[in-house]
């Protein structure tokens, strides 16, 4: 080959650079001494930009395949290379755009519910997911490719370039360098093209793997204060929170918002954050879904963060105007896979001046209430603004009362791009207020931006927050650098507070596992003496005490029967029997003084009247259907109903649910529910079966004189009941002045003695109650005497005979409410007991067993006193139980991260982070 062609090929080569990268292969391209001279020469120095070895040597060459197929190839690579590339761009920019729309569209729609935040999220995922499964792939099928030979040569995968230039010995002698594998080169190359760093990527794992392992052992820490505080009866079983302070408009808020991503804190013009918000933040790395929820109020998952907002902003201006400010706690849990495990308790923020229509105390009670929650062990995160001198910074002077050292105070510096970057500097390193902890410097508000979709409102704000924090600080290099020893960034900050909260809660788990030992000491001996080691719970006390009651309820059934049923209803219908006998034969009771009516048939006529006197047949007529048409269904129904209810009633007040007014209440409902759905069938089945009796009643001798039998019984009964009656009267006026009373009355109703008027003021030198009193116990003494007379009349030979009935219509009357009384037991029995005593069991278990949610349940057991000891001493025993085993956890987890770092070297940023719990 001629000088010439082969100077006219390098000169390109040589302005282009190709060359220091394959001039190796020039050799092997070329024939004879021109290999020999060429090598050697381009081994020995780098030749200048347009230098040329050899000059005008004229030399004519055809064309050749074997020159141009090599770079054809190197063609035909790059194109699928580039196609790759631009794949995997367009996919990530279609991811992008996608993200965007998805985040703009659910800002949108953002009430159409989780389902559809759902959705979207596994849309988003999938596309990503495909974009890195075509880079993978792409990468594999690089790595995997078979390049030819020459291919090798031409990008440099050939084992270098012969060293003799003549094809034996060498001329420049030395050993040949190592072959690499294709797939070692192919991926070397991709990690050179992509600016690959093993050694930054390996950093970048341990580092992950170390706040993974980080974040799980505050977790575990908060799991465990959550626990302690649920026990909560000793200050020494506790752990401690990251408690945020600050002035109004500090950007104690914006901080808070920026470190969960979601705008949820509640906003005003005037002051209202009332009550402290204690939020716990926990990382759900495999979740999709943001949401959180309110343990006190069981309002379940809440997605939207709007939702949460208004929430917490009703739930503050419910504490009333004239207190502002009040020391119970709101719960919040966020759940999120962009949060860390982290602790936080956000306070009302400082004033200055108590505003119009607030107490004027209400400076003094906000810092009370925040004096409170900044105790140790606490940290205490104090919010300055960048444009407020830290001599006038309000949260640093609460923090300096208790935190003197400023051990436990992490400084927050907001709205940094409102200074001047120097300005900005010396305040992160200010020296007249140290901080142990340091300061952060942030720019924590959410940009503003006015792009077609926009995640403000919908999306996680927190990227937005952070990239622009990094616009504005990596603006100024010199001042917010990696070589100015500022902390910077709302990522700074999450970091720190996670370091910070787990050292302090690690530093503290020591002590508070000897205190929980002690307490456990306490609640086991508690347990074992005052209880005999009984196990107890809510839903066993609440089955216990229900299947109580249903034995007492079944014994009552057992004794309530259709026996019992019909003595009650008789003993109910010979009273009507006796009310009508009384309205219809007897005397009335005694309303005036004035001279009664005579009567044309006195009942002392009756045994001696004609049996077919028609006055004496329709006055026993009379009598019978008032007593058949009273209503016997309603009636019987009712008297049933009622006994069974104030059964029900009794047991209730003898059973363990005498102390649960719920489970009574439920109880009492039940059984009233039941009564009621078969009250009017029931009555109508009794009223349908008696109707006969109310045209005919044929009496049977063995009826007639059972009926005798018993009404003799109520004459007495009754009689005694007058007597006792008159007794009571002379017992409470005197005898002697009572029968002068009566003896007054009596001449004045024969005419015997003329009022002047109606004796209404009083007459015969009694006063008018006396005369009353007096009426009442003339009305008892002819009632009594007219009962004896009766009752001798019923013993007579004349009422041993049904046909005699108009002359003894008490016996007749008495053998009807019998009858009665049978049948209408009979449907009582069938249509209301037997269905009551099925039904009620089951209605038990409806409203007592099924229907109770867990808290249902475990208000209910709380109800007793007795045993709301007995399950707080249960429940404090195997919370401390769980605690110690959770810190037992932690001290393994502990041992097995630092036998894994024990061979090696620990930088010193971790050296002083590092911790030990034990």
């Amino acid at each position: 080959m001629s000088g010439r062609i082969l100077s006219h090929r390098l000169v390109p080569l040589l302005r282009t650079g190709f060359l220091a990268r394959h001039v190796h292969n020039a050799g092997a391209r070329t024939g004879g001494l021109l290999r020999s001279d060429g090598s050697a020469a381009l081994r020995g120095r780098a030749w200048p930009v347009g230098a040329n070895s050899i000059h005008n040597v004229p030399a004519v060459r055809g064309i050749s395949f074997a020159r141009i197929l090599p770079k054809l190839a190197l063609k035909l690579v790059k194109v699928p290379a580039m196609l790759g590339t631009a794949t995997v761009a367009g996919l990530a920019y279609i991811q992008y755009q996608t993200t965007q729309a998805g985040n703009y569209a659910i800002d949108v729609l953002k009430r159409a519910g989780e389902s559809a935040g759902d959705a979207a999220s596994s849309i988003f995922s999938e596309i990503q997911n495909v974009a890195e499964q075509t880079q993978r792939g792409w990468q594999r099928t690089t790595d995997s490719v078979e390049v030819p030979e020459w291919l090798q040569n031409i990008l440099g995968f050939s084992e270098g370039s012969q060293n003799d230039g003549s094809g034996g010995g060498g001329g420049g002698g030395g050993g040949q360098p190592p072959r690499e594998s294709r797939a070692g080169a192919a991926a070397a190359a991709g990690a050179a093209a992509l600016g690959y760093d093993q050694g930054d990527e390996h950093a970048r794992l341990t580092r992950n793997a170390e706040d993974d392992q980080m974040m799980l052992l505050t977790r575990k820490m908060i799991e465990i204060r959550n626990i302690l505080q649920a026990v909560g009866q000793s200050n020494t079983l506790t752990l401690p929170s990251i408690v945020v302070i600050g002035s109004q408009s500090s950007g104690k808020s914006s901080v808070l918002e920026a470190i969960v991503g979601h705008e949820f804190l509640p906003k005003g013009s005037n002051m209202v954050t009332r009550r402290p918000i204690e939020l716990t933040l926990v990382n759900t790395p495999h979740a999709q879904a943001e949401y959180g929820e309110f343990p006190a109020l069981g309002l379940g998952k809440i997605t939207d963060f709007s939702s949460i907002q208004r929430t917490l902003t009703d739930l503050n201006l419910a504490v009333p105007e004239r207190d502002c400010v009040s020391d119970d706690p709101i719960q919040l849990t966020i759940y999120s896979p962009n949060v860390p495990d982290l602790s936080l308790i956000d306070l009302p923020g400082y004033i200055q001046v108590s505003g119009q229509g607030q107490p004027p105390q209400l400076k003094q009670k906000i810092s009370d209430l925040c004096d409170k929650y900044i105790q140790a062990p606490n940290v205490i995160l104090a919010i300055s603004a960048a444009d407020v001198d830290l001599a006038n910074s309000t949260a640093l002077r609460a923090s300096r009362r208790v935190d003197p050292r400023g051990e436990r105070t992490i400084g927050v510096i907001t709205k940094m791009d409102l200074v001047d970057p120097e300005r900005g500097y010396s305040i992160l390193t200010d020296k007249k207020y140290p901080l142990r902890l340091g300061y952060v410097g942030v720019v924590s508000r959410i940009p503003q931006t006015t792009a077609l979709f926009s995640s403000r409102g919908s999306g996680n704000i927190t990227s937005a927050i952070i990239k622009n924090e990094n616009a504005y600080f990596s603006s100024h290099p010199s001042e917010f650098g990696p070589q100015s020893e500022v902390s910077v960034g709302v990522g700074t900050l999450r970091t720190k507070l996670m370091h910070v909260l787990e050292q302090t809660m690690a530093s503290s788990l020591a002590g508070t596992r000897d205190a929980i030992s002690q307490e456990l000491e306490e609640a086991t001996y508690e347990f074992k003496v005052q209880y005999n080691d009984r196990p107890l719970s809510a839903e066993s006390y609440l089955a216990e005490s229900l299947d109580s009651f249903k034995h007492s309820f079944k014994a009552f059934a057992e004794n309530f029967g259709r026996p019992q049923v019909r003595e009650m209803l008789k003993n109910e219908l010979d009273q009507r029997v006796m009310d009508i006998l009384a309205q219809r034969y007897w005397n009335k009771p005694i309303d005036d003084l004035n001279p009664p009516m005579p009567e044309l048939d006195p009942l002392i006529d009756l045994p001696k009247a004609d049996p077919e006197s028609m006055y004496w047949h329709r006055k026993l007529d009379a009598s019978t259907s008032s007593l058949t048409k009273l209503g016997i269904g309603r009636l019987a129904t009712t008297v049933v109903a009622n006994a069974i209810q104030n059964h029900v009633e009794s047991l209730l007040a003898n059973s363990t649910f005498a102390s649960h007014p719920y489970a009574q209440k439920q109880i009492v409902d039940a059984c009233s529910s039941i009564l009621n759905d078969r009250f009017f069938s029931t009555s109508d089945q009794v009223e349908n079966c008696i109707k006969p009796y109310k045209y005919e009643i044929e009496v049977e001798d063995p009826e007639w004189a059972k009926g005798r039998e018993n009404i003799t019984r109520v004459l007495k009964d009754e009689l005694k009941a007058c007597e006792a009656a008159l007794k009571r009267v002379e017992d409470s006026v005197g005898r002697r002045k009572i029968k002068d009373v009566m003896s007054f009355i009596d001449k004045v109703r024969k005419g015997e003695v003329v009022l002047e008027g109606d004796g209404a003021g009083g007459a015969g030198g009694f006063s008018s109650a006396l005369l009353a009193t007096g009426r009442e116990s003339a009305f008892l003494r002819d009632r009594a005497d007219l009962l004896k007379m009766r009752l001798l009349a019923v013993r007579s030979k004349q009422c041993a005979s049904k046909k005699n009935k108009y002359h003894c219509p008490e016996v007749f009357l008495d053998v009807v409410a019998d009858k009665l009384t049978s049948t209408a037991v009979l449907f009582l029995n069938v249509e209301l007991l037997s269905e009551f005593y099925y039904n009620f069991p089951r209605e038990l278990d409806m409203r007592l067993g099924r229907h109770l949610s867990d808290a249902e349940v475990e208000r209910f057991a709380r109800e007793d006193p007795r045993i709301r000891r007995h399950l707080d001493v249960i429940k404090k025993k195997e919370l401390l139980e769980l605690a110690l085993q959770k810190i037992e956890s932690i001290r393994q987890l502990d041992g097995r991260s630092k036998h894994r770092n024990a061979d090696r070297p620990l930088s010193k940023e971790q050296r002083n982070r590092g911790w030990n719990l034990f």
